[in-house]
């Protein structure tokens, strides 16, 4: 099939991208952000093909995009391609580039956002913008939705969104977003491009652990601190047993046949030593996982607290979270209590549907060389709030990415950065996708 992308989309998508990243808008947690003057980028570039934006807020400055594009078959389900506005935080004093400049050197946009995600965001304005040119419309209904608060609880973006405008969603049967169909070099000449089709499930807790206050100097046999760290070091010390779930156990089979190896998911963990490099695509998803990230105690060194508090990053596997919850009732013990500070769902798409094989299609047409494997993320995205409404989630960001390119360091590292041609990789593909969808 001839190449149906003008050259103004090719220039859109990095104009636009680079736009995008100059528009700070961090999100650091507690309502600290304000995505509205993004998203009044997006909606513009909308309303300039004729497609009609609503912008939506929960609070004041946390604007949400929401629009659809009518498709010529009615009684198919309809299609959201969904992409968040906020960003984490930079560091400027860090970055080889300053992290809003959304500067274009050497063939690359640099900055907070241009893969996390402010690239897909992009593309999507691109192909929609080149149909309207050529009066291109898809077979199903498109829905598009530029979110706010995906780097933290979403409750201002996709879940109040999925929670509060449900009609603007109505038909969308499946959905697409962030992150899938990069290129992932193994380090022996393949290329392998993994589409996400599931995501563990998210478990932010918070440990608390109570004793008795007292004098630094004195004998203290009910130490909240000691208490807390005891059950800290549990958690972080445990090894969860391995749960391959669908997605997993498929993206596991077709790595073992590129490989040439036999898949005998009896022993993942052997499995994962055979793979190689590749083994990164699956080994974060392959258990439950709990990692301590903060502790508080205490004001004064020569005072013994009367409570001691942590915070875990817990992720859970499709079918795991009785497992996950049974574990850290028991590794915690009966001095800690735990609980839930944020909670979302796993996720788990079929890999054997018509919108998965189209999405591999899309990939193989321009990247011939490479190879295409369902994967399942280990994070999460609004994937998760939009399943609410019955939404089935993809992860398809397509990216050519040159060898040495570290695509997991770039979401919320420093020097974040996007090559040019990756972007015009992605704008032929999802165009060619969403032709066929």
């Amino acid at each position: 099939m001839a190449e149906q992308v003008d050259g103004q989309a090719l220039d859109e998508v990095v104009t636009y991208t680079s736009d995008l990243i100059r528009i700070d808008t961090t999100n650091r947690g507690g309502g600290d952000c304000q995505e509205r003057p993004a998203a009044e980028y997006a909606a513009a570039r909308l309303a300039e093909a004729g497609i009609e934006p609503t912008l939506l807020e929960r609070t004041k400055g946390r604007t949400n995009v929401v629009a659809r594009v009518e498709g010529t078959d009615p009684g198919a389900g309809a299609l959201l391609l969904h992409g968040h506005l906020d960003v984490v935080p930079a560091e400027a004093a860090g970055w080889s580039v300053h992290p809003f400049s959304g500067e274009v050197r050497d063939g690359v946009v640099w900055g907070r956002g241009a893969v996390d995600m402010k690239n897909m965001d992009a593309m999507i304005l691109a192909v929609l913008r080149a149909w309207a040119r050529q009066g291109v419309r898809p077979r199903r209904d498109i829905v598009i939705a530029f979110t706010a608060d995906e780097e933290a609880s979403a409750e201002d973006g996709s879940g109040f969104l999925a929670d509060e405008h449900a009609a603007l969603f109505e038909g969308c049967t499946e959905g697409i977003s962030e992150s899938g169909a990069f290129t992932f070099h193994d380090g022996n000449g393949r290329q392998i491009y993994p589409i996400a089709a599931g995501e563990r499930g998210t478990a932010w807790l918070k440990l608390t652990a109570r004793g008795r206050a007292g004098h630094g100097s004195k004998v203290n046999r009910d130490n909240a601190v000691t208490r807390l760290s005891a059950a800290i070091t549990r958690i972080g010390e445990h090894e969860w047993p391995p749960r391959p779930t669908a997605t997993v156990r498929a993206a596991l089979t077709e790595l073992a046949a590129l490989y040439g190896i036999d898949s005998d998911l009896t022993d993942v963990d052997a499995l994962l030593d055979k793979l190689g490099p590749a083994a990164k695509l699956v080994e974060s998803t392959v258990r439950n996982s709990a990692n301590p990230t903060m502790l508080t105690a205490g004001y004064k060194v020569n005072v013994i607290p009367g409570e001691a508090v942590a915070q875990v990053d817990g992720r859970y596997l499709p079918g795991g979270e009785d497992e996950f919850r049974e574990t850290l009732d028991r590794l915690t013990g009966p001095d800690v209590e735990w609980e839930f500070h944020h909670r979302e769902v796993a996720l788990e798409s079929p890999v054997d549907s018509a919108t998965f094989a189209r999405m591999r299609a899309a990939v193989e047409e321009f990247a011939p060389e490479g190879h295409v494997v369902p994967y399942c993320m280990s994070g999460g995205t609004d994937a998760k709030q939009f399943s609410r409404l019955g939404i089935t989630g993809y992860g398809f960001t397509p990216l050519k990415l040159p060898e040495g390119y570290d695509y997991g360091a770039m979401f919320h590292g420093v020097d974040e950065r996007v090559p040019v041609e990756a972007l015009h990789f992605g704008v032929r593909v999802l165009d060619r996708f969403l032709r066929t969808a």
